[in-house]
């Protein structure tokens, strides 16, 4: 039985994966799943970057986290681009990146219905879900 040491780098953790095979080296199968997990790394990083923008609009709006969901997605839908690249562009100001000007008009219009719909119905959260 042969041995080979393979490592995975990703941007927050460095591991090494042992995999071992007999004569044969590692079929499909096994690139099939390496995919997968690339794809779902991606996919999580992605979906903390999601996070970090609801919590900034949560805590600069302020708002639930349903409503601050809503508003970015409202943003995505506006500006045509991805839920992903509005929490990227959003998260990246606090890094002295500033934010597109499409987007911060997109923002400011959401802001807007988020607040006239709060006032129109007598919410102070901005409405749209639990936290």
């Amino acid at each position: 039985m042969q041995r080979a040491n393979s490592t995975v780098h990703e941007e927050w953790w460095s591991a090494t994966a042992e995999v071992a095979w007999g004569e044969a080296p590692p079929g499909p199968d096994v690139a099939t799943l390496r995919a997968e997990n690339d794809h779902l790394r991606r996919v999580m990083a992605g979906r903390a970057r999601v996070d970090q923008a609801c919590g900034m609009v949560m805590a600069l709006a302020p708002c639930r986290r349903g409503a601050a969901r809503a508003l970015l997605v409202d943003i995505s839908r506006q500006c045509d681009v991805t839920l992903r690249q509005v929490a990227e562009a959003l998260v990246a100001t606090t890094e002295d990146e500033p934010f597109p000007m499409p987007m911060q008009r997109a923002l400011r219009a959401s802001l807007r219905r988020m607040h006239t719909t709060a006032v129109r119905y007598g919410k102070e959260s901005g409405g749209g879900g639990r936290s």
